[in-house]
């Protein structure tokens, strides 16, 4: 099946020598900073983490929301969602793949990742976040493939790919609960000691995983003319709306816990992140109150079932939604857990050019990736004869 990945039009062609004319820039600023070290980034003594850490955080969750397809389909037998679960599981391939090399670039030399196999230390959380990564990454890419591939033959999965297919589910739950005890794992840092932070981790990764889901499906109607169908789109944007409800409720008790207690720990890093320090403002104000109002404005969207339904607003809701999880959950989580050092002092991260451009590269391998896998998935589906558009009546009245 890999050879199709060389057949396409010039549209696709020109989509992929993009993605490696990024991915070789983005190479070339590596090897800067192979060469002179992470003294090129924003990172210090105080600040140990920043961009890098940031988006391999957010996109693990992208990569555990694959299991809001599969849940339902498996444990509830709900059917239209195997029309497009292998587009599930491939995102959740590219997303795991960026995680990890996120994970790579962030430590300065990439042989020392291999420090964490073969001297494991089992105390160390980040340790059990790379185990827990690769495992998933595994569970996807053999389901994902062995169940395209039973589609391309016609015939049905074996029934062992089943069992995958239920240790995934959970494996899913694990990977960002893993993740959330990183951060809540450091009792230095106020605005992560908290015991929800895994659960404000999963229902993050619950909307806007499938939010990236659907928005990416939406793009290949409009390119392909494959169309999930609103048996789809209409239960899995329900799912959104619930997840960032929760995840919306979520943050307003951190909210209400910090000030309503009085503890100044607790405090700071929310009043740095909306207004700044004794005059001190920084670039990140301004992102934040855009993650407020990207927030309510998507639920306000998305909570009536009559704009929720609409093709065309639906979309922008969406997209709302996920750049206020991705600020949230990328900049705020970092800045505001370390701006505020538990010396009482604040140092202001900012990320540099370098650390932008080589994020930039690991998303065009991302994109690379998932594009590929796609394609691959899209002409098994042409192949087999699945009709690209849906008749109307398919859809389920939700």
């Amino acid at each position: 099946m890999l050879e199709r990945v060389l057949k396409g039009s010039p549209r696709y062609y020109a989509w992929l020598c993009f993605l490696l004319t990024v991915i070789g820039y983005a190479m070339v600023v590596y090897v800067f900073q192979l060469i002179f070290g992470l003294k090129l980034t924003g990172l210090s003594r105080n600040v140990s983490w920043g961009f890098y850490i940031a988006q391999f955080t957010y996109l693990v969750g992208v990569a555990a929301g694959a299991v809001m397809l599969v849940l339902p389909a498996y444990f509830h037998h709900y059917k239209p969602f195997k029309r497009v679960i292998i587009f599930g599981e491939f995102l959740a391939i590219g997303a795991v793949v960026m995680c990890m090399l996120f994970i790579v670039v962030d430590m300065g030399q990439p042989q020392r990742v291999m420090n964490m196999f073969l001297h494991p230390t089992p105390n160390s959380v980040m340790f059990w976040d790379a185990t827990v990564l690769l495992g998933y990454l595994i569970l996807n890419a053999v389901i994902g493939w062995t169940t395209l591939e039973a589609e391309r033959c016609d015939v049905q999965p074996p029934r062992w790919i089943r069992y995958l297919v239920y240790v995934s589910i959970f494996w899913a739950f694990s990977i960002h609960t893993v993740t959330g005890f990183l951060y809540a794992g450091l009792p230095g840092r106020h605005y992560w000691l908290t015991a929800i932070m895994a659960a404000r981790f999963l229902a993050s990764a619950f909307c806007s995983g499938p939010a990236l889901l659907l928005l990416l499906l939406f793009l290949l109607k409009r390119l392909t003319g494959f169309d999930a169908g609103k048996a789809v789109v209409r239960p899995l944007s329900l799912i959104v709306t619930y997840a960032m409800g929760i995840n919306i409720f979520f943050y307003c008790l951190e909210v209400f816990t910090a000030f309503y207690s009085g503890i100044p720990g607790h405090q700071h890093p929310l009043i740095f992140l909306f207004a700044g320090h004794e005059g001190l403002n920084v670039w990140v104000t301004g992102w934040m109150w855009t993650a407020v109002v990207f927030a309510f404005l998507s639920m306000a969207l998305l909570l009536p079932p009559r704009l929720r339904t609409n093709d065309k607003i639906l979309p922008w809701a969406l997209l709302m939604l996920f750049v206020a999880t991705w600020i949230d959950k990328s900049l705020g989580l970092l800045i505001g857990g370390f701006m505020p050092t538990p010396y009482e002092t604040y140092q202001v991260y900012t990320p540099s050019f370098w650390e932008v451009s080589i994020g930039l590269g690991v998303f065009a391998v991302g994109a690379l990736i998932i594009s590929l896998l796609w394609k691959i998935a899209l002409d098994i589906k042409k192949e087999t004869g699945e009709e690209f558009e849906l008749p109307a009546e398919e859809a389920t009245n939700i």
